[in-house]
């Protein structure tokens, strides 16, 4: 660049403040181009201050249906418990209507939304005490046509009376379930007694078991002495009953003996008797004799007869005999079986009375464990079951309380949103100056489209600063939280002079179709750089421009510096931000050069329409 082109440049510089200066109007036309950016960032941080701060205006309905029920003698209504919690909540403005009326005014848009509490809350609620408890149900009534901020601000109110309710059910619940740890505590001391009662029991039974033993074992010896006895008399039984076996041969052919020479006994006695009547023999030594001799004969025949008889009888006898020494040796042998199984019964008795004592004390030591075990659930119960209902209701309501540590903490919502309203300002403020302050073309002029644009772009960065010290003036007054205040300044300079720069150089090589181009660039970067809502949540589309847009690295540039900067994610987007504005202005230079004779034929043909 030679000295005529500095020439040129400086020639174009000093004209244009000149003009600035020179009229009245285009001084306040300035002015105003340079304050009006920071109203759309100032008046947009504002109302975004705190909106969730003010949702008290908003009106809610509530009608209570509720009958209420009783518990144990005591009324239950959780309807109007509910009604009395609201009534002290001031998030809302809570309007306590009837059924008919909150759906009538919320159809007509009276009320963004209500809750109908049904007839049968309480009674469901109550029901989980019971064999069948029943779902608790509250009816939400939006009306989303209204106004769909505050559509989503009702959810908010919805879910308040919800968590209310919820809370309330889930301390009932657990209250009454608290009772029962009682009912379980009591219970358990009970039946701790009982075991360890049961365990005292059984220690008794196996001494008793014990002493039985003893007396078993003591049976078991003398069934073994008996046993051996019966056994030896078994053996003397069988031998003696093989003498009376022989004997009673013996008896049988002494008997037939007998019979035979009675029968001869008896014969000769007849004869005697037959041969001799003593009638008949005079008195004297004969007849006496006589008589005598008759008296044997008789006798004889008797005796004989009797003899005879008794062979009989000793072959019976002697038969009985041998049955019963046979009964006796059969007897006997079957004795010392059964002496053998009573030596085996005693020993198996011993067995299992020792068996049933190690039982018994097994069990009643498992017994004592157990006992000690639930005096131990009883005793941690009791701790438990003697908790202030009050505190454990508190407890129950919330169990688990969540201990926020905010990382870069801000203390209002307008901080938050700040660095994208004041990166939004600043395109808006830049696209309005070279709107309002058109760059010019090179045609007709002396001035070469390089020239041109390089001279004319001091006074639009002079602009660009201004338009954002004002905003950042207007900031402080507002009291936005800033951490670092020079890092602040200066990114929102940077931020601003880029910008300029951007849509300066797109408008200045192509004309109106620039001023397109900085339109459409603005609108896709309203939604597409992750200012307000994360990126993540956005469509496809945007996400893929996400990082492509300038906006993107000045929003993360004034959010670092101004809610506590992070260098490395800082130094990075300044880095591209800069970038994008060196190729913004290289490509426009080439573009210019090439497009200023076109630009301007369009811009004239514009014009000459009468419509722009």
């Amino acid at each position: 660049m030679g000295r005529k082109d500095k020439g040129n440049i400086l020639e174009i510089m000093k004209n244009d403040f000149k003009s600035a200066f020179s009229n009245p109007i285009v001084t306040v036309i300035l002015i105003a181009i340079i304050i009006l950016p920071s109203l759309y960032a100032l008046l947009n941080i504002y109302a975004c201050w705190d909106p969730y701060g003010n949702t008290a205006d908003v009106e809610f309905a509530v009608a209570n249906l509720d009958n209420g029920t009783s518990l144990d003698n005591q009324t239950i209504n959780v309807g109007n418990e509910l009604v009395k919690d609201l009534k002290n909540n001031t998030k809302f403005k809570w309007t306590f209507v009837t059924e008919d009326e909150l759906r009538d005014g919320v159809y007509k848009g009276d009320y963004y939304a209500g809750i109908v509490i049904p007839k049968n809350l309480s009674k469901n609620i109550v029901s989980i005490t019971t064999d069948d408890p029943q779902q608790a149900k509250l009816e939400y009534v939006v009306n989303v046509k209204a106004n769909p901020v505050a559509a989503k601000l009702t959810n908010t109110a919805a879910n308040t009376v919800y968590t209310e309710l919820n809370a309330k059910i889930v301390e009932f619940i657990n209250l009454a379930a608290y009772g029962k740890l009682g009912e379980l505590q009591e219970g358990l001391a009970s039946g701790a007694e009982q075991l360890s009662g049961g365990g005292v029991q059984l220690q008794s039974g196996a001494a008793q078991v014990s002493s039985g033993a003893g007396q078993v074992q003591d049976g078991a010896s003398q069934v073994q002495d008996g046993s051996k006895q019966i056994k030896d008399g078994s053996n003397t039984i069988k031998e003696k009953s093989s003498e009376i076996d022989k004997g009673k041969e013996t008896i049988k052919e002494n008997s037939e003996l007998i019979k035979e020479k009675s029968s001869e006994l008896e014969k000769g006695s007849e004869e005697i008797q037959s041969s001799v009547d003593p009638s008949l023999i005079p008195d004297g030594p004969v007849k006496e004799y006589a008589e005598g001799n008759a008296k044997v004969a008789d006798g004889s025949g008797q005796l004989a007869e009797g003899s005879s008889k008794l062979a009989d009888g000793s072959v019976q006898l002697a038969e009985g005999s041998s049955k019963i020494s046979n009964g006796s040796a059969f007897l006997a042998s079957k004795s010392g079986e059964l002496a053998d199984g009573s030596v085996q019964l005693a020993e198996g008795s011993v067995s299992l009375a020792a068996g049933a004592e190690m039982l018994s004390n097994a069990a009643a030591q498992a017994l004592f464990t157990a006992s000690a075990a639930l005096f131990s659930s009883a005793d941690a119960l009791s701790g438990i079951t003697g908790i202030n209902e009050t505190l454990l209701g508190d407890y129950f309501f919330s169990p688990v309380k969540l201990e926020t540590n905010e990382i870069f903490s801000v203390p209002d919502y307008g901080s938050s949103v700040s660095p994208f309203y004041i990166a939004l300002s600043m395109w808006v403020g830049a696209l309005i100056t070279c709107v309002m302050m058109e760059p010019k073309s090179s045609m007709g002029t002396k001035y070469s489209p390089f020239e041109m644009y390089t001279g004319k772009l001091l006074i639009y960065i002079v602009m660009s600063i201004l338009q954002a010290c004002v905003t950042l003036l207007g900031a402080y007054i507002l009291g936005i939280h800033v951490d670092n205040y020079p890092l602040f300044y200066f990114s929102a300079i940077l931020v601003s002079v880029v910008f300029m720069i951007i849509i300066y150089s797109v408008i200045s090589a192509v004309g109106t179709v620039g001023k397109g181009i900085a339109v459409l660039l603005l609108v896709l970067q309203i939604s597409g750089t992750g200012g307000i809502y994360p990126i993540e949540i956005m469509g496809e589309f945007f996400r893929y421009l996400y990082p492509y847009m300038p906006m993107t690295y000045a929003i993360t540039l004034l959010r670092e510096s101004q809610l506590g900067v992070v260098w490395s994610n800082y130094f990075p987007a300044l880095s591209i931000l800069l970038t994008i504005g060196i190729v913004f202005v290289v490509v426009s230079v080439i573009v210019k050069d090439k497009a200023d004779k076109p630009s301007k034929y369009f811009e004239d043909r514009l014009e000459d329409s009468g419509l722009f």
